[in-house]
């Protein structure tokens, strides 16, 4: 056995600045050890952004780069990029050197550009996990000089070279779709009645102003259809929420800042509306519930509403865009509860499209990549 076959495998993980690169990357971080417990895991994200805080408490380190992404509509804020950015590449490069890691894992954000072409410059062989079904500038860039490209939808070869390109899904948090018989520890936790249907709204960990604004526009029919609304508003709508709604808001709401216990909530639901990130939707895809998709207008290449059309062509979930969600989205919802053979055929749609062990999948590639390049 040689030297290279004993020692442990060491995997730099890089990526962040939102819930939908993180969660995906401690999930592909957990199945290596799964896979292999010795294997040796360091993370790379960008400081002052999400990661810094949610992979320590993941059990993992982390370095910060000093990376940020272009700030749109201000040219002053952008002068320091190129500065940063080079910056960074050398922080990266010091990293791999110190570090020596047989492989380089990317799942998006502003640290994983720096990180991935840094490795690429001192021949770490490399895989990027692309989520969305267009993917952007940063990931086709690094998808010349990348070894392998994992995906979770179909028509990639139009971002990326066809040979490269493996179909594994997207990671999910497992204990988030985790939710069978779960139903009535749900209902227990959320205060609500189990002989109400249910509607679940969220909109991620920092909150969705549109989905937050046609609740509240449309709350005298969610009265009226005496239905029951677990409603994560986000951290940044929370209190002003809270405050419009009142000490004592009407008992079918409950309104909560962050769900800790995303499995209660796909539990509880008879309905869920969401936005549309990939990693919302691989999770969705597994829960199987009829889903209303409304799109983030405010993303890059607009992936969120091409990430849903891909589920409507599906008939797997149903697509609002966000400009007409304050007048169309409640009554959507309401009319889907009261329609059980199209929540039936949404939810034996999207679940048709579940991939549960994209973990797995993308962790064995990676150490195929590894044993490959030894």
């Amino acid at each position: 056995m040689t030297n290279k076959e004993l020692k442990n495998k060491r995997i730099i993980i890089s990526g962040g600045g939102t819930g939908g690169h993180i969660f995906p990357a401690i999930s592909i971080a957990n199945a290596l050890k799964e896979l292999d417990p010795s294997t040796e895991i360091l993370f790379v994200g960008a400081l002052g952004r999400m990661e810094m805080e949610r992979v320590p408490a993941a059990g993992y380190k982390i370095i910060g780069l000093d990376i940020k992404g272009i700030q749109r509509g201000s040219i002053l804020k952008n002068l320091s990029l190129p500065f940063k950015l080079l910056g960074s590449v050398l922080k990266a490069r010091q990293i791999i050197a110190e570090f020596k890691p047989d492989a380089a894992v990317g799942v998006g954000g502003y640290a994983s550009g720096p990180l991935l072409y840094a490795a690429a410059l001192k021949g770490v062989p490399s895989l990027i996990q692309e989520q969305n079904s267009y993917a952007g500038i940063t990931n086709k860039r690094l998808g010349k000089r990348a070894e392998k490209i994992c995906v979770a939808f179909d028509g990639m070869e139009a971002f990326f070279p066809k040979s490269k390109i493996i179909k594994t899904g997207n990671p999910v948090r497992r204990q988030s779709v985790d939710i069978a018989g779960k139903r009535e520890a749900a209902f227990k936790e959320f205060q609500l009645s189990p002989e109400k249907k249910t509607i679940l709204v969220t909109g991620g960990s920092l909150g969705a102003r549109t989905l937050n604004e046609s609740v509240i526009r449309q709350l005298d029919m969610i009265v009226v259809a005496d239905v029951q609304v677990i409603w994560q508003t986000g951290k940044y709508y929370y209190q002003d929420v809270v405050a419009l709604m009142g000490k004592d808001p009407h008992p079918n709401l409950c309104i909560l800042e962050f769900l800790n216990r995303m499995d209660l909530a796909y539990a509880a639901a008879d309905v869920i509306i969401s936005r549309a990130g990939a990693g919302t939707i691989a999770e969705l895809c597994i829960v199987g519930k009829p889903v209303i998709l409304v799109p983030s207008p405010n993303v890059a290449e607009d992936h969120q509403t091409r990430n849903a059309q891909t589920l409507v062509r599906e008939n797997a979930a149903l697509y609002i865009a966000d400009q007409q969600a304050l007048d169309e989205l409640i009554p959507a919802a309401v009319a889907l509860l009261e329609d059980n053979k199209k929540q039936k055929e949404l939810s034996e749609n999207i679940s048709k499209l579940a991939r549960p062990d994209a973990d797995i999948s993308i962790a064995k590639e990676v150490f195929a990549m590894i044993d490959k390049s030894n």
